[in-house]
């Protein structure tokens, strides 16, 4: 079994869930500022997450673009692991899934990368 196929078999339970949530390698809302992006790869799109306002955020990509809604401000509800369990601290996560205000959610989050605003040259 690959580890892929052995992080989604934990998963399946409450228990599993509970177990790995402090090992989860993540993007905590609390984390990013204002200013700050955050790109998330997941196994179907890419997404460029643009912090504004504490709970809002500016977002584009994936299904936004595929819809010709890129760029909106909007809420993210959090990461859930493929079921309605939901992890509403954090904005990204290795394996889960990201979910918008608007009950989107993202295939499986590949990687994910924080570019902080103060790190920006300007040329």
């Amino acid at each position: 079994m690959s580890d892929a196929e052995q992080t989604m078999t934990r998963y399946r339970t409450l228990g599993g869930i509970v177990d790995d949530t402090d090992r989860l390698e993540a993007v905590y809302k609390s984390e990013l500022e204002f200013g700050d992006r955050l790109v998330v790869t997941t196994r179907n799109s890419t997404y460029v997450i643009h912090s504004f306002e504490q709970g809002l955020y500016t977002v584009t990509g994936g299904w936004f673009d595929l819809h010709g809604l890129s760029p909106i401000n909007i809420g993210i509800n959090g990461c859930t692991w493929g079921g309605h369990a939901i992890k509403e601290d954090i904005l990204a996560a290795h394996g889960l899934h990201l979910e918008f205000e608007n009950s989107v959610v993202t295939s499986r989050i590949l990687r994910f990368q924080i570019i902080r605003c103060c790190e920006e040259s300007v040329h």
